[in-house]
């Protein structure tokens, strides 16, 4: 088993599922790259946390806002599903800090939606264009219903956030110490059942994982002797099947880059 040979592996079993598919690698040793609808568009969930947390980070660095600066979660901006926030009763007041951490490790859908109010969705599109995201977007809250039956959607491009993570990675996101920061909050991601559910917890992976209705995804930095970044993202397809290539897929990659020599 070959680097390669595992990538057209995955290509191969990717064709023979159903809808629509993309996946995004780059050896950061190497440099190999390897793509299947890399530079498509695709329907975002929960990944489009990644670039609103970094968004964020270069926020404060620029001393636009601090991680210290707090925040009043109102009742009426609790949302469903995960998180943790809107488990509480009544009004919650958290730092940004907190809030980005609740976002990126268990996936807050109401902490999300309170910093991208707290941001402005135009000053978001600014900070993506500056990170050189051109197709991710943010455009609406999540569960906006409204939004959604308009056909308003946030979006991501597989290469493009493979690309951020590469740059977290080299210390090359805004700088060392920033980069470092948000890779150790990307570690700290408690839903790990994808790229790291056949290569187990003793495997070091920043990620953000992503999911809805037919549709799952998960992007990260797989910490082998050889460390890689790895994108998967899918939509109207069969999540089971899908997720079982992830997770395949990404132990495979693990092992022909823990390969010495």
């Amino acid at each position: 088993m070959n680097e390669l040979s595992v990538l057209e592996g995955i290509r191969r079993e990717m064709e023979a599922l159903p809808g629509h598919l993309g996946f995004y690698y780059k050896n950061l040793v190497t440099g190999t790259e390897f793509g299947v609808g890399e530079e498509e568009i695709y329907g975002a969930a929960s990944i489009i946390k990644f670039p609103l947390f970094l968004h964020i980070l270069a926020e404060c660095h620029m001393g636009n806002m601090s991680l210290d600066d707090r925040l009043v979660t109102e009742e009426s901006d609790k949302v469903p599903s995960c998180g943790a926030l809107n488990m509480f009763t009544g009004a919650v007041e958290t730092d940004i800090r907190t809030m980005c951490r609740l976002m990126i490790c268990i996936s807050d859908n109401t902490a999300t939606n309170r910093l991208i109010r707290h941001c402005g969705l135009d000053a978001i599109e600014q900070g993506f264009c500056q990170m050189g995201l051109e197709k991710t977007k943010i455009r609406r809250l999540l569960f906006d219903a409204a939004a959604s039956a308009k056909g308003i959607y946030n979006a991501i491009s597989p290469k493009e956030l493979g690309l951020l993570l590469e740059k977290l990675y080299r210390g090359e996101f805004v700088n060392k110490e920033v980069s470092d920061y948000a890779i150790q909050v990307l570690t700290e991601q408690q839903i790990g059942h994808k790229l790291g559910g056949k290569l187990g917890e003793d495997v070091l992976i920043a990620h953000k994982t992503g999911e809805d209705s037919n549709l799952s995804n998960d992007i990260g930095i797989v910490y082998a002797d050889k460390p890689f970044v790895v994108c998967f993202t899918g939509h109207k397809t069969d999540v089971y099947r899908w997720e079982d290539l992830m997770r395949r897929g990404t132990y495979d990659l693990y092992q022909v880059n823990a390969e010495k020599g």
